[in-house]
């Protein structure tokens, strides 16, 4: 079991930026065992790059067409020569990452709160 992380003030978490992207296209990072790098529209906030170590669950296939959420205002990172824009919202459980499934189809770019 994880243990919990320090509380936080509320003032910090609302500084984060949770969109729903939708998944264009996605592909498997050449001799990278864990990630796929997919190219996400988040609507009026435009187009994104974006790295995510989930491919021992997911393969590429099961991610296109798919609406996901995202954090969209984590600073870009370079992995592997390619840079993510953001960062996907997974579980994870018994060491893997679980996606997350919308109950409705909401607009690219929705707010998480």
């Amino acid at each position: 079991m994880n243990e919990q992380k320090p509380l936080i003030k509320f003032d910090d978490f609302s500084k984060v930026d949770m969109r729903i992207g939708y998944v264009e296209s996605a592909e498997e990072i050449e001799g990278s065992d864990k990630l796929i790098k997919m190219q996400v529209d988040f609507g009026d906030m435009g187009k994104r790059q974006i790295l995510a170590g989930i491919k021992s669950n997911y393969t590429p296939a099961d991610l296109v067409g798919k609406k996901l959420p995202f954090v969209v205002n984590i600073e870009p990172r370079k992995i592997m020569g390619n840079e993510s824009q953001g960062m996907i919202l997974a579980a994870d459980f018994e060491d893997k990452p679980v996606i997350f499934h919308l109950e409705k189809d909401v607009s690219n770019g929705t707010l998480i709160r």
